[in-house]
């Protein structure tokens, strides 16, 4: 049947199982048939060509592979036929140009986002809570007690919250509101504008290199700046490598007339732990006050950011979520927003089409140094890219770290790139940006978030909780059968393109359609009701 497989390229000698194939069954691709000659499992690929040891395997018109022994037209590509191979590549581009979505129906569409002073827009309003050193984690976890409960976010007693609850008081009272009994907890928040506090506790700050300390301050910076926070209040020991003034010069290398409210307070120069969290407590309160007074207004869609992240990945991913958010990207990088292409460790083995795709040459040879300065450090520690497949990335079919890559870079589409950032740095140029992170789902959407992305899209095929503390994670599922068996984790299924009832220009307007309602407010992710506010910064160690 004509459904059962899917080639890619006509250049590739491998086709993709759409669903599980028995021995002998005819399968047809084009104006060509193959017959299955072993059980070939859906997601799974299968020789159309007899391959002999040494021979390169081809997906998507790319080397993924090279065959470890014989392996007959029909027959299975698993860990025992193949074993990694990447096509070679250089920092010299070969420029190309695809066809582009047409942005114009778009053009007009708005969403109601929160305005910020320094003109980025947001898509939540939140305050932050973030120590500079691990030191200070209790603290904070101390104010969340004290904070959630008592202003309606949610959480648990300690004896801070009775502090709280006569600010509350205070508040209400010099609002002319009536004052509650001073026992009362608050049902209902107590800043309706503001739509959480979030507190970003990491195990970092102290005890690493200096670099760890540099890189921990610029991805907090990233943060406080980001479109989504209307200030942070910073919790300090005062002895840590990641000092305060490291911290307030990367933020304003990201907005230079530091435009929101930074308080913070320092430990050892306070004293006794009560002084620290009094004064902590009162002058964070009094900042949400004026937090609050903001509220959502009209956005072009230019002002979006939007991280483009997979995991959990399965055979189907290069199929249908990944394209479909490939497609997205440069519909929106058509209207001026920006998106962001990450997990460099699953990039190996496409580098060279994406380098041929930089508008300069020195963003191509800029690509070129990080992935090879990447890659050294895996290989100083035996390691490499091609071990970043996980167990449940093979199973499902993607058998390679190439394999796996030809269908993570979908997720870029085909647009050029505009720019090429290492982490921890903020995005800024509209269009396809490409950020140097892990392929580790956290690691990834932490530092995605801390360039900017106001909203993450992240596609999988086996199911994963992945959120983020400040940008909504909307969840994308590459088939329909994981959509139904982990609906309470998934947001859009995309599965209707590996069966033909839908195509991959409609499925990606439809989630641009979801886009625009999350970011207006008007619903929210499974993970964000689910309270999945994952955080952990990258130390630039060999993550992969």
């Amino acid at each position: 049947m004509a459904e059962s497989v899917l080639q890619l390229d006509p250049c590739d000698n491998v086709v993709v199982a759409l669903k599980p194939l028995k021995a002998g069954t005819i399968v047809r691709y084009g104006d060509h048939s193959c017959t299955v000659t072993e059980d070939i499992p859906a997601k799974h690929k299968l020789a159309i060509a007899h391959l002999a040891p040494g021979d390169f395997i081809f997906l998507y018109g790319m080397v993924v592979g090279e065959a470890v022994q014989a392996i007959p037209r029909g027959g299975l590509i698993s860990t025992r036929t193949i074993r990694h191979r990447a096509g070679e590549y250089t920092a010299t581009r070969l420029p190309v140009s695809f066809p582009l979505p047409d942005p114009a129906p778009w053009s007009a569409r708005t969403f109601m986002g929160y305005h910020r002073a320094d003109g980025q827009v947001g898509t939540r309003n939140y305050w932050i809570v973030l120590p500079l050193v691990f030191c200070e984690n209790r603290n904070v976890d101390r104010m969340r007690e004290a904070l959630e409960e008592e202003l309606g976010y949610g959480g648990s007693h300690n004896s801070y919250r009775s502090h709280v609850r006569q600010l509350v008081q205070h508040q209400a009272s010099g609002n002319g509101q009536r004052t509650e009994d001073p026992t009362h907890v608050c049902a209902d928040r107590v800043f309706p504008n503001i739509d959480g506090i979030r507190f970003l506790t990491h195990e970092g700050g102290c005890g690493g290199t200096r670099q760890d300390a540099q890189a921990l301050c610029g991805l907090l910076a990233g943060y406080i700046h980001h479109p989504n926070v209307a200030g942070a209040t910073v919790l300090s020991l005062g002895c840590q490598n990641a000092q305060a003034s490291m911290l307030l010069d990367e933020l304003r290398a990201r907005d230079p007339e530091m435009t929101k409210p930074v308080l913070v307070f320092d430990q050892q120069k306070s004293g006794r732990e009560s002084a620290l969290m009094t004064r902590a407590l009162d002058e964070t309160f009094a900042a949400l006050v004026k937090a609050n007074q903001v509220t959502r207004t009209s956005a072009p869609l230019s002002a979006l950011t939007i991280g483009l992240k997979c995991g959990g990945s399965d055979g189907f991913s290069g199929i249908s979520a990944n394209p479909t958010l490939g497609y997205l990207s440069d519909l929106l990088g058509g209207l001026g927003g920006k998106t962001l292409l990450s997990e460099f460790p699953e990039l190996h083995g496409v580098e060279q089409e994406l380098i041929n795709r930089c508008a300069t040459d020195a963003l191509a040879q800029r690509f070129y140094d990080l992935m090879h300065a990447y890659q050294a450090r895996a290989r100083a520690v035996h390691s490499g890219f091609e071990m970043n497949p996980s167990p449940g990335n093979i199973e499902d079919g993607l058998t390679t770290d190439a394999i796996k890559s030809a269908g993570a870079a979908r997720k870029g589409g085909v647009a050029p790139v505009r720019d090429v950032l290492d982490f921890p740095q903020y995005a800024t140029t509209p269009g396809l940006n490409l950020l140097c992170t892990p392929g580790n789902d956290v690691e990834c959407v932490t530092a995605q978030a801390g360039a900017g992305a106001n909203l993450v899209l992240f596609t999988t095929g086996l199911g994963t909780p992945t959120g983020n503390p400040v940008a909504p994670v909307i969840k994308i599922s590459t088939n329909s059968t994981l959509a139904e068996r982990m609906a309470d984790i998934i947001d859009f299924d995309a599965g209707g393109i590996v069966s033909g009832e839908t195509t991959i220009p409609a499925c990606a307007e439809k989630l641009l359609d979801l886009c625009i309602g999350v970011a207006s407010g008007e619903c929210f992710t499974k993970a964000e009701s689910l309270g999945q506010n994952d955080f952990i910064p990258w130390k630039r160690g060999v993550s992969l």
